[in-house]
């Protein structure tokens, strides 16, 4: 029996080496180890499947332990990009629904219909009042709903600025906002659940190689 040990990086130079192995599930696990740039050393054996002798079992165990790992963070990750989606998705609605416990939202709707000055002014700024709730958007509102000086500049500003030539909404950066966390966070999953699918083939992959070298 030869024992010449070769070396390989490619399923065809394999396939040369080794016509009589056919076992399809092997083949397509090597072929993707060796996509995965994996090199292996076997010899001809009097049997179909050549002799494993790289990689060895300890170093197949060391590559699966690590790509466990790796989709361990991957999968991590891919759950927290995924709330942050949801959370940029539910946004409008969250802000709907907490708007409700807001006093100064009630405050607003009320001088919205006894005050048509007011009233004028929050339709032309577009005032954002569905997001009163919002830590971020609730001091301008507040300033709005109770400080005329303010109210008035503001109408103003967006009345005369280029800025809001085109959009005469304050809150215009909300939605915007709003759109990128979405677009990212969505990026985000589809890339990482790509990179999830590549690690799991590989592992099957792996577990083939693994029952190869106990033979």
């Amino acid at each position: 029996m030869n024992k010449e040990t070769n070396m390989f990086s490619n399923i065809n130079s394999f396939k040369k080496k080794f016509p009589k192995a056919k076992d399809k599930e092997r083949l397509e696990a090597l072929e993707i180890y060796f996509e995965s740039h994996g090199v292996i050393r076997a010899y001809k054996t009097d049997i179909s499947w050549p002799k494993l002798v790289y990689p060895t079992i300890f170093v197949i165990s060391k590559k699966t332990n690590e790509l466990k790992a790796k989709r361990n963070l991957f999968e991590k990750n891919l759950s927290s990009w995924k709330k942050k989606f949801s959370q940029a998705e539910n946004y409008d609605k969250n802000n709907q629904i907490k708007k409700l416990k807001e006093p100064l939202y009630w405050k607003h709707q009320a001088k919205m219909i006894i005050d048509p000055d007011y009233r004028k002014d929050s339709e032309q700024v577009k005032l954002p009042i569905n997001l009163v709730s919002d830590a971020k958007w609730k001091p301008m509102v507040k300033m709005f709903v109770n400080d005329l000086e303010y109210r008035k500049q503001l109408a103003e500003t967006v009345r005369e600025s280029i800025v809001y030539k085109k959009d005469k909404k304050v809150a215009k950066y909300a939605d915007e906002l709003k759109d990128f966390r979405m677009k990212t966070s969505n990026k985000q999953v589809e890339e990482l659940e790509k990179k999830i699918v590549k690690i799991e083939i590989l592992e099957k992959s792996l577990k083939e190689m693994h029952k190869w070298a106990r033979e």
